[in-house]
Formats: C-alpha cells, sequence, structure tokens
C-alpha cells in the first residue's frame, strides 16, 4: 500500500472535518499534550448551531476554545478524567465536571461503559514509514477510546514526539477518518517550582528507604521531584522505571547513570509509563528512545503488573491526611483539585510487590488564603473532601517531622503515629480530637 498517497487522500481542513459533530455528540479531544487544538477552534466556530455537545479530555495546558465562546455551556459541556489548574477554574465558570476514575480502569471504560463518541479530535506526532501516527507521550487510553469513536481525526503536530513501545501507542493511517496539518504548536511545558527546604527534608527521609535495583513510580509535584533530584545526586543505582506518568525526574536520574532496569522481572532495560508532561527536555528525551516503553494505562496501573516487580517504590502528593489514615489527594472538601488518577493503583500494588512501599508525603501545614497556618493532618477529612486512598490501603506516611508506617496498627496507634508527624503546634488539639472520636488512649503519652 501507498501509505503516502493514503495520507493525501485523507487530507482535510478543521472545518470540513467539524462537520461530523451533531448536537448532543460526545466528542473526544484526546489527552494532555495531544488535546485537540486546529479542530477544537473550527468547532468553537459552529457554536450558534450547536447545542449540548458533549466534550471529553484530561489535563489540558490551555482552555479550550470550545469554552470560550459566548454562553459557552449552552452549546458545550467539557468532562475531565483529570483536572489541571486551567479545568478548575472553567469549574467555576461552568460548564465543566470531572469524571471520577480509577485510572487503570479507564480503557475498559471507553470499551464497556461510555456513550458511544461521534467524533475523536486530537493530536498525533508525523505518520513514520509503515503508516503509523504515534499518540506521543500520551498512550493511555487512546486506543480503546478510538475503538469506540465512529469518525477519527488527527492533527499531525511535527513537535509531538513519537514515542515507542508496541503496545497500544499509536493509530494505523487506514483506522482514520482524516488528516488535518497546521503550523504545529509547542507541546504545553509543565515545570516544577524549586524544591522547599520542607520538600527536601520528606524526599531525604523517602530516599534513604530506596534499595539498589528498586523499580519507581513519581508522582506529580514539587516532593516528588525533590525524591528525583536527590535520587539523581545519591549513590543509588540500576534503579528501574514503571509509572503512570513520566515527569522530568526520571530525565535527571537516566542522564545520572541511575537507571538500567537490568533487575526488572517485567519489561528488563525499558522505563515504562502511561503518558508523559514536563519541560522540553523531557519531550527530546522521549522522541525515538527505545529504552522508553509507551503503553495504555490498564498495563501500567495494573496492580498484578505492578506486584511482578520487586522493590516497588511507590511516591505520591497529598491534599491533607486525617487521624484515621484516610488520604485526600484531590479536593478541597467540594472544590475539586485533580482527580483520582492512579494514585491508589500504585499505592495498593506497591504493597504487593515483594520489597514494595507506597509513600504518601505532604508538608504538615498550608497557608490559608488569610495566611493563617492550617494543618495538613486533621482528626477527619473536610467534609465534601474525597479518599483518594482508604485507611486499610495507606502505607507510609511523611511529613517533614518524620515518616510512619500504618499497615497493621490499630486505630490509636494510628492517632498516635499520625500525630507524631504533625506540625507541633497542632499535636495537641489533635490529640483532644482523638480523645473525642474514642481513638486515643491516655497512655500515649
Amino acid at each position: 500500500m501507498d501509505y503516502q498517497e493514503l495520507y493525501q487522500s485523507k487530507l482535510t481542513t478543521p472545518q470540513e472535518a467539524v462537520q461530523v459533530v451533531r448536537s448532543g455528540d460526545w466528542v473526544d479531544y484526546g489527552w494532555c499534550t495531544g488535546t485537540a487544538d486546529l479542530l477544537d477552534k473550527a468547532l468553537a466556530d459552529r457554536y450558534e448551531e450547536l447545542t449540548d455537545v458533549k466534550l471529553r479530555g484530561g489535563i489540558i495546558f490551555r482552555k479550550p476554545a470550545v469554552m470560550s465562546v459566548p454562553d459557552a455551556a449552552s452549546h458545550f459541556t467539557w468532562n475531565s478524567w483529570h483536572m489541571s489548574g486551567i479545568e478548575r477554574k472553567m469549574v467555576a465558570e461552568g460548564g465543566c465536571f470531572y469524571a471520577p476514575i480509577r485510572y487503570s480502569e479507564l480503557p475498559r471504560y471507553y470499551r464497556e461503559n461510555v456513550e458511544p463518541i461521534r467524533a475523536a479530535f486530537f493530536q498525533v506526532a508525523p505518520m513514520d514509514s509503515q503508516g503509523w501516527f504515534s499518540f506521543g507521550p500520551n498512550a493511555s487510553h487512546m486506543a480503546a477510546m478510538c475503538q469506540r469513536a465512529e469518525y477519527i481525526f488527527v492533527e499531525v503536530n511535527r513537535n509531538m514526539p513519537r514515542c515507542l513501545g508496541g503496545i497500544e501507542n499509536g493509530i494505523h493511517i487506514s483506522q482514520v477518518t482524516g488528516i488535518v496539518e497546521g503550523d504545529s504548536p509547542e507541546l504545553g511545558q509543565l515545570g516544577s517550582a524549586p524544591a522547599s527546604e520542607v520538600d527536601k527534608a520528606v524526599a531525604q527521609l523517602i530516599v534513604e528507604q530506596i534499595p539498589n535495583g528498586a523499580c519507581l513510580q513519581l508522582g506529580i509535584g514539587g516532593m516528588p521531584n525533590a525524591v528525583g533530584s536527590l535520587i539523581a545526586q545519591s549513590d543509588l543505582k540500576d534503579l528501574g522505571v514503571h509509572t503512570e506518568m513520566y515527569v522530568d525526574a526520571f530525565v535527571d536520574i537516566a542522564m545520572a547513570g541511575k537507571i538500567t532496569g537490568r533487575n526488572k522481572a517485567l519489561d528488563r532495560g525499558r522505563q515504562v509509563y502511561a503518558f508523559g508532561a514536563g519541560t522540553q527536555k523531557l519531550y527530546d528525551y522521549l522522541n525515538d528512545n527505545p529504552e522508553c516503553m509507551s503503553t495504555p494505562v490498564d498495563y501500567t496501573n495494573d496492580a498484578r503488573v505492578i506486584a511482578q516487580l520487586d522493590n516497588f517504590i511507590s511516591i505520591n502528593n497529598a491534599v491533607d491526611v486525617d487521624l484515621f489514615g484516610q488520604v485526600n489527594a484531590e479536593s478541597a472538601g467540594t472544590r475539586h483539585i485533580s482527580g483520582a488518577g492512579g494514585q491508589l493503583d500504585f499505592v495498593m500494588g506497591a504493597y504487593l510487590s515483594k520489597g514494595g512501599k507506597s509513600f504518601i508525603c505532604c508538608s504538615s501545614t498550608m497557608k490559608a488564603k488569610d495566611g493563617t497556618l492550617r494543618s495538613r493532618i486533621r482528626p477527619t477529612l473536610t467534609e465534601g473532601s474525597i479518599v483518594t486512598d482508604t485507611r486499610a490501603n495507606t502505607h507510609y506516611l511523611v511529613t517533614e517531622y518524620g515518616m510512619v508506617n500504618l499497615k497493621g496498627a490499630s486505630t490509636w496507634e494510628r492517632a498516635e503515629k499520625i500525630i507524631s508527624i504533625a506540625h507541633p503546634d497542632f499535636r495537641e488539639e489533635l490529640i483532644q480530637a482523638a480523645e473525642q472520636m474514642h481513638i486515643w488512649r491516655r497512655s500515649n503519652k
């Protein structure tokens, strides 16, 4: 088959492509750095003739054009699998909603549970000589989504890295309805703030627990990145990577010569990930790199797969934690912040791993808008807060004041341990609250 000839025959304009969308349809915009751009703008231009078009995506780097049209919520609804800061603002504006998930199950949701998709619009890397478009660093659930789409239109972005893997990491031109070319916008950049002294203190406690040959999963945020920086400067060696999100810290660790993956029971020598986002150095590193393996999230986040990787180390953030050991990593009361993602997948998978450990880390305090200091360790989670990790699943909790293991601990033992790593200014009131909840023993003091 002459793939170039087929390519030319499928070229179309964004304006022609979006004509397939009707009022009431579901339209998928892809994921993260692969979110539709030209097709989004063309669809926005049709807003006056469309109502109740339901769009889906997540971790976006810019506000979709469809959500900036007059009276947007009357025409379009944005549904997010995992929210970025932009999507949080869109919730307040109206017309944007979160779709709760256990991230490892997302491909199955598409194949079995979600409404049929009228059209899929998303960005891809340029076609290779065999007719394949790489999803870039966005394999995640994209193949499953494409299976449910009636029409598939891809936007070719020359800045999208070609990410290798071999497992549902791209789409063949024969499956594509149409191809759109344009100016190839730069990929969204996801930098991280410099590590604070608190971040460094937490990171130091965790790095001391990591053995040579461990397999790493890092979440997004200052603390996981601080851990990555310390690992890059450490004497650790022969580390492996099996993670949901590939972040800049992995590039730093790899460039420091710490990653070989030679001890992995699965995918030996490969750094496995479901999606990636960061600075340009990350996109450059992932491009055409056979050491990095792009795979769907129902593989990376499957606890049964994670369990087969010895000494699995999972490191993630929390918004707040209560005295029972319940972890909220996605909301501030009823105000949504991010999403469940795959944190629980890795918390469970790491504990199933021989020698595995999962670490939930956070600063002991945070500053409220009025400048007052508030404890992230609370008697109970704020009303409306989401339990991301149940008390039965939480393994290690870490703040700048220490690290505690909650596995096997009764309620009073948990309260004692958790209060011991709270900020000293809040410990007495936490003890009083624990007494009122009947999870405190006088002998603890």
